[in-house]
C-alpha cells in the first residue's frame, strides 16, 4: 500500500454516503418509481432504435448519422449512470452508495455529460458546413476528420471529468455522510468535506465554465 493511499484512508472516516433522494414520502416515491422507470425505458428504446437504424441502413457514410449514432450511445451511458440507481433507491428506505462508487459516479456523470455536449457541438459544426459550404462539404467532413473530431469529444470529456474527480478525492471526509441529492455530484459532495472547499469549488466551477 502506498503512502498516498494510506493517508487517504486515514483522512477519510466515511466509507459510504447516504442519499436523501427525491422525497421521504413513500407514496411520492412510488409515483416517481413508475414515472422514472417509464422514461428511462423510453430513453433506452429510443436511442437503441436510432443506433439500430443507422447500422441497418448503412448510414455511417453520412457525418450527420455517424455522429448521431454516437450521440445516442453516449446518451444511453449518461442516463444509465444515475437512473437505475435512483430508480432502485426509490424502493428502499436507506439509499446508500460506497465512497468508491460515489467517486466513480462523479467521474461518469461528468465524462458522459461533457462528451455529449461536445458531440452536439460537433454536430452543429457539421450542419454549419453543410449549409454554408455545401460544395465542399464532403471534402471538409471526410471520414478521417470525423474520426478525429469524435476522438476529440471523448478526450475532452475525459479531461473535464478527471479534473473534477481529482479535486474531490483529495478532500478529507470525516462525517456527516448524507448527500442532499439523488446521485453523487461535485457540489453536493463538497458540502460534506471536513475542510474549507472554497478554492476547490471555484476551480470546479471554472473548469465547467472553461469547457462550456
Amino acid at each position: 500500500m502506498t503512502s498516498w493511499t494510506y493517508s487517504m484512508e486515514t483522512a477519510n472516516n466515511v466509507t459510504e454516503f447516504i442519499f436523501w433522494g427525491l422525497s421521504q414520502n413513500p407514496q411520492v416515491e412510488a409515483v416517481c418509481f413508475l414515472v422514472f422507470s417509464f422514461f428511462y425505458t423510453v430513453i433506452l428504446l429510443g436511442n437503441s432504435l436510432i443506433m439500430l437504424t443507422v447500422c441497418l441502413g448503412h448510414l455511417f457514410k453520412s457525418p450527420m448519422y455517424f455522429f448521431l449514432f454516437f450521440l445516442s450511445f453516449v446518451d444511453i451511458c449518461y442516463s444509465s449512470v444515475t437512473a437505475p440507481k435512483m430508480i432502485i433507491d426509490l424502493l428502499v428506505k436507506t439509499k446508500t452508495i460506497s465512497y468508491g462508487g460515489c467517486m466513480m459516479q462523479v467521474f461518469a456523470v461528468h465524462f458522459f455529460g461533457c462528451t455529449e455536449i461536445f458531440i452536439l457541438t460537433v454536430m452543429a459544426y457539421d450542419r454549419y458546413v453543410a449549409i454554408c459550404k455545401p460544395l465542399h462539404y464532403m471534402t471538409i467532413m471526410d471520414r478521417q476528420k470525423c474520426n478525429k473530431m469524435l476522438l476529440g469529444t471523448w478526450v475532452g470529456g475525459f479531461l473535464h471529468s478527471i479534473i473534477q474527480v481529482a479535486l474531490v478525492v483529495q478532500l478529507p471526509f470525516c462525517g456527516p455522510n448524507e448527500i442532499d441529492h439523488y446521485f453523487c455530484d461535485v457540489h453536493p459532495v463538497l458540502k460534506l468535506a471536513c475542510t474549507d472547499t472554497y478554492v476547490v469549488g471555484a476551480v470546479v466551477t471554472a473548469n465547467s465554465g472553461l469547457f462550456s
